[in-house]
């Protein structure tokens, strides 16, 4: 398991912290992730031989919004 933290510039309230969080449940191999959209982040544990950053951000994208890893 590893923890990334992923910058995420849009996110502007806490129902979009709560549409990034709700990621753990399509994405396999993620154990927890926290989403803060007063500090404009995401934080994702998750196993790296099942996920990569690429597949992350993508799943991001198609929530609407931009992922940037830290």
């Amino acid at each position: 398991m590893i923890k990334k933290t992923f910058k995420i510039p849009d996110m502007t309230c806490s129902n979009c912290a709560m549409k990034l969080e709700s990621l753990e449940d399509v994405l396999d191999g993620v154990k927890e992730i926290n989403a803060s959209y007063h500090r404009l982040e995401m934080v994702i544990e998750f196993d790296e031989s099942n996920l990569t950053d690429e597949q992350i951000i993508a799943a991001v994208k198609k929530k609407g919004y931009q992922a940037v890893v830290t």
